[in-house]
């Protein structure tokens, strides 16, 4: 069954509501501000069932000077972050949860207890990583909206063989999203190898000549790409660059965390986008918020991950 292409991050959240049944999130730790914004807001518009892990007397402290309402929500007293989080993953595993959400704690602690073996959430030979959907600035009237950016937030020098399954991550994030045959831009200063001075050049050569002997199946993938020769047509027809990618990429994929996170940033505090990010390649879909993430962000995140969760259309 083919999911109808979406378009928007109004279009996800609606998707969502559309399904008449809210996934519970596990989130841990819960005693911080933004984190029960986000967790009340979610479920007032029927997104997301929270359950709320944490120190209980510190949460119910924030939620009174808030003046917000905690309880029609299962709350679970654990004053200890890190084992807040590990009952976070063991909701998931329990089948109590179908999605998680970090709260003010290191991601690293999230992915640590994510990727414990037995638990046997990422699959042999996976990798996680971190994928952000936002409305793509700039595109002309009646084409498709939606961008993916990857990896702002888990690898932070990826190898190639990290980055074929940083892509392949992005990949399936994509076509969740409806978009059949995703255009995948794999991210450098300039679009000519110029190796060994820039090794991000020839990793982008490698992994486009894979994608022409069908490793990512019906996907596009082009490399490297200066990122105006990746998302401007113009750009790119000014500098000869044609191809399905160029000037018209759905996935921007970064050649490190450096890289993912400053154009994460510039994104979201330059242009202020709202910005979806999830991590994903585990079983469960990951809300990883940045505290410096507006409320709109948090809030689209927890749509897109809850979109994830359930599965295809």
């Amino acid at each position: 069954m083919n999911t109808p292409r979406l378009t928007s991050l109004d279009q996800v959240v609606r998707a969502v509501k559309a399904r008449g049944r809210a996934p519970r999130v596990a989130i841990a730790p819960c005693d911080e501000e933004f984190v029960l914004r986000a967790a009340l807001q979610a479920a007032k518009e029927g997104l997301a069932e929270p359950i709320l892990l944490g120190d209980m007397n510190r949460t119910r402290a924030v939620a009174e000077r808030l003046g917000l309402d905690i309880g029609a929500f299962e709350l679970q007293d654990c004053p200890d972050d890190t084992q807040a989080v590990t009952l976070a993953v063991d909701c998931f595993r329990q089948g109590r949860a179908e999605l998680i959400m970090k709260g003010l704690v290191a991601t690293s602690a999230v992915l640590k207890a994510v990727l414990v073996k037995d638990a046997g959430l990422v699959p042999p030979g996976g990798i996680l990583s971190h994928v952000t959907v936002f409305d793509a600035p700039g595109r002309a009237p009646g084409q498709a909206g939606l961008m993916l950016l990857t990896d702002a937030g888990v690898n932070i020098r990826p190898t190639l063989q990290r980055k074929v399954e940083i892509l392949k991550n992005a990949l399936a994030v994509a076509r969740s999203l409806g978009i059949t045959r995703p255009r995948a831009a794999m991210l450098a200063a300039t679009e000519k190898v110029n190796y060994p001075a820039m090794p991000a050049t020839l990793d982008a050569d490698i992994i486009a000549k894979m994608a022409d002997s069908g490793e990512f199946d019906d996907a596009f993938v082009a490399g490297p790409l200066a990122l105006d020769l990746a998302v401007s047509p113009s750009a790119a027809a000014m500098k000869g660059v044609a191809g399905p990618v160029a000037g018209q990429a759905d996935i921007l994929c970064t050649p490190d965390i450096e890289s993912g996170n400053i154009l994460y940033k510039t994104l979201n505090s330059l242009m202020n986008l709202t910005l979806a990010s999830v991590v994903v390649g585990s079983r469960v879909p990951i809300v990883v918020p940045s505290r410096g993430d507006t409320e709109h962000s948090k809030f689209a995140s927890i749509a897109l991950a809850a979109y994830i969760a359930g599965g295809p259309q």
